[in-house]
């Protein structure tokens, strides 16, 4: 009886992970006006203060050409690898925490859903 509660109870909390990674890209299209300022993506897209966003779900983290990042975000492109969904959110949640020394100094997406919805919409752009 204990095991079957167990194991239901790891089930519900890898599917409500699983439902909050997804996101809904539409809601992640308003909240990405908060980073329209240093960021860019879609057609045409080019670096600004940060670099252009297109293809960052799964591209290695401060591997952009033309890009100057900073020294910490080659440390963690060493020690992490790639922008994961789950290495955006951390990220996302409070950059200067989770990349300490970062040059980024937006303050982050205290709201998980938030973040997932802009994960979602950044998605939708490939390189």
């Amino acid at each position: 009886m204990i095991q079957k509660l167990l194991a239901t109870a790891c089930l519900l909390s890898l599917t409500a992970g699983i439902a909050s990674a997804e996101g809904d890209a539409e809601k992640g299209e308003k909240v990405f006006r908060k980073c329209r300022a240093c960021h860019a993506v879609g057609e045409g897209a080019e670096n600004k203060v940060g670099p252009q966003l297109n293809g960052i779900v799964g591209r290695e983290i401060a591997a952009l050409e033309g890009f100057g990042y900073s020294d910490a975000l080659t440390e963690l492109a060493a020690e992490k690898g790639a922008w994961t969904e789950e290495e955006l959110a951390a990220f996302l949640e409070k950059p200067r925490d989770y990349a300490k020394g970062t040059k980024m100094s937006f303050a982050g997406l205290r709201k998980e859903d938030e973040r997932a919805d802009v994960i979602a919409y950044l998605a939708t752009f490939t390189e």
